[in-house]
């Protein structure tokens, strides 16, 4: 087994590809830190455990890593390598079944729009994102204001707010008239 590895906007955050998928089709997970994996998943426990791992962001076919202020990529990118090696080749569960991001209840006169919301996300926004070792996540719609969470390397980027800001919302308010603003939400 093959694992590449790519630098991504960030330089806190190392984007990582097995060459197979890590999540799939299922989504993607932000663990912010190692309380947050607490049984939801074994291979973001095993690299929470090397030391100066800040966050683990599973992709469809990546793993995301975000080093601590005190650690070196010199020594911590070979440690995270060998933790995907094993995970991987010793056939693993990625995640526990169930284990999703949550979205706030949409109201029934707003369910055409955030389809667009989505469709508009999926097909224009997160394929550029991904490829930066993030995600950006549709959490809800209410009053004109779309939520939506950073993760993985966007999250800890410093041009996420710009980007949410003036690409995802200017985007937003041109195809969806009844956009007034996108807010990050955590």
């Amino acid at each position: 087994m093959f694992i590449e590895t790519e630098g991504t906007p960030n330089p806190a955050t190392l984007k990582f590809l097995p060459g197979q998928a890590v999540v799939g089709d299922a989504g993607t997970i932000d663990f912010i830190d190692a309380d947050a994996v607490v049984g939801r998943s074994v291979l973001a426990d095993a690299l929470f455990a090397l030391p100066g791992v800040a966050r683990v962001f599973l992709g469809n076919d990546f793993v995301s890593v975000t080093k601590s202020d005190s650690a070196d990529w010199e020594e911590l990118r070979p440690l995270v390598l060998s933790t995907l090696m094993d995970h991987f080749v010793a056939g693993l569960p990625v995640v526990a079944e169930g284990v999703a991001v949550l979205e706030d209840d949409i109201a029934p006169e707003d369910a055409e729009i955030v389809v667009q919301i989505k469709e508009l996300l999926d097909t224009r926004v997160r394929p550029a994102v991904a490829g930066d070792g993030g995600d950006i996540v549709f959490r809800g719609y209410r009053n004109g204001v779309v939520r939506l969470t950073m993760q993985g390397a966007c999250s800890g980027c410093p041009s996420s707010r710009a980007t949410l800001k003036h690409g995802v919302e200017n985007m937003l308010k041109h195809y969806v008239p009844e956009v007034v603003s996108v807010e990050q939400v955590d």
